[in-house]
């Protein structure tokens, strides 16, 4: 199957994207809590990094596995689905999803993702209200906000991720999306490579490893926007901490904003390359 002149468009997109991956460097500020984070690790020894790391991993694992099991979400699958057939009345399961153009599947997807950007907007707003409970679950729900976006990006491009494969590729694209900036070129390129080594369609043959100090920064980065909300608490209008609970709503907007985009680009190169092997044989 070749691609069309709208299939190419998006390719080109995509590659415009990834060298704004590239081209980020980070600040001062973040250059310095990066080397503070991986100076901090490097006194630790090697065996309890591993550990840690592990853990974190395991977690990941079987929040996500958890997280299917909810009926929300398999009524959003449905939902998915019948939008799907409402574009090509022989889509019966995910995976049949690829067979519509790739402006039906980013339709799909940017439906999801719009929600997914809204809760994590309203649960920002919710964190700067202020009280201790709103700080402490924040954490948690961007979590759980994020790794459902890319469950359901994954949903919308006839990916199934309840499947071992699967579920492994949505988690090390959590993990990627949800690096500092600067290190999400080479993940981008580690999650490609990924792609093209793996040998089975359900199984995941190569390295299950997730999580790293390069990904801590990420979640630690979130404890200057709880001191941003904390430095503007007091400031009330209506009795409501406005200023912090927009700081609150945009920092975890954009959060949200960028681990969706990633994960759109992810799956339309997926869905692009998997084409092009198609045609070529």
């Amino acid at each position: 199957m070749s691609w069309s002149p709208r299939d190419q468009e998006v390719y080109n997109e995509i590659e415009m994207w990834k060298q704004t991956l590239n081209e980020v460097s980070g600040n001062d500020l973040t250059n310095v809590y990066s080397k503070w984070i991986e100076r901090s690790f490097s006194l630790l020894p090697e065996e309890i990094k591993k550990e840690l790391f592990s853990h974190i991993d395991t977690s990941l694992f079987h929040i996500h596995s958890t997280m299917q099991g909810f009926q929300l979400q398999q009524d959003e699958r449905e939902s998915i689905l019948r939008t799907a057939k409402a574009f090509d009345d022989t889509v019966i399961q995910i995976e049949d999803i690829r067979n519509l153009s790739i402006d039906q599947l980013n339709y799909l997807s940017l439906q999801q993702s719009g929600r997914h950007r809204l809760y994590s907007f309203i649960q920002g707003g919710i964190a700067g209200s202020g009280g201790a409970a709103a700080f402490i679950s924040d954490l948690i729900a961007l979590l759980l906000i994020n790794i459902r976006a890319i469950q359901f990006t994954a949903a919308a491009y006839g990916r199934d991720v309840h499947t071992p494969y699967e579920m492994t590729i949505a988690l090390k694209l959590f993990h990627a999306s949800t690096l500092p900036k600067k290190f999400q070129g080479e993940a981008w390129d580690e999650l490609v490579d990924t792609l093209s080594s793996v040998q089975s369609d359900y199984f995941f043959n190569g390295s299950d490893k997730l999580t790293n100090e390069r990904w801590l920064e990420g979640p630690g980065l979130q404890l200057f926007k709880t001191l941003a909300i904390r430095m503007f608490k007091n400031k009330r209008a209506g009795g409501y901490p406005v200023i912090s609970m927009a700081i609150g709503a945009a920092a975890n907007y954009q959060l949200t904003r960028n681990v969706t985009e990633y994960a759109e680009r992810f799956y339309q190169y997926r869905y692009l390359i998997e084409k092009t092997n198609q045609n070529s044989y």
